[in-house]
């Protein structure tokens, strides 16, 4: 591949997409690389503008769910009522929600 690579800017060229399908032995012709060399070059871009947020005073998550995620209390309820909800299944029998067979 070239010397001059995406690193300074934010744009992959089809010469570039060309270059690495054929050193990966793939088939990629000219509309397809320009179209790979668009696609690529706005992820780029976009990596580019988060690289320019300021994360300074924001603690690192393990998990989204750690910031936000509000739980309800674990509580048995026993007002369930299945033949209410039995009664939009496609198929009951017995009480037991009937689902196709998926392993021969």
């Amino acid at each position: 591949m070239s010397q001059q690579t995406s690193t300074n800017n934010s744009s992959v060229s089809r010469q570039e997409i060309l270059e690495v399908a054929s050193l990966a032995r793939l088939g990629v012709d000219a509309n397809t690389a320009d179209s790979y060399a668009n696609e690529i070059s706005k992820v780029l871009g976009l990596m580019h503008t988060l690289a320019g947020v300021n994360t300074d005073d924001l603690a690192p998550l393990a998990n989204i769910h750690e910031a936000c995620q509000d739980l309800r209390a674990d509580i048995a309820k026993h007002d369930i009522n299945r033949e209410r909800n039995q009664s939009v299944a496609p198929a009951v029998e017995e009480g037991l929600y009937l689902v196709p067979q998926v392993i021969e």
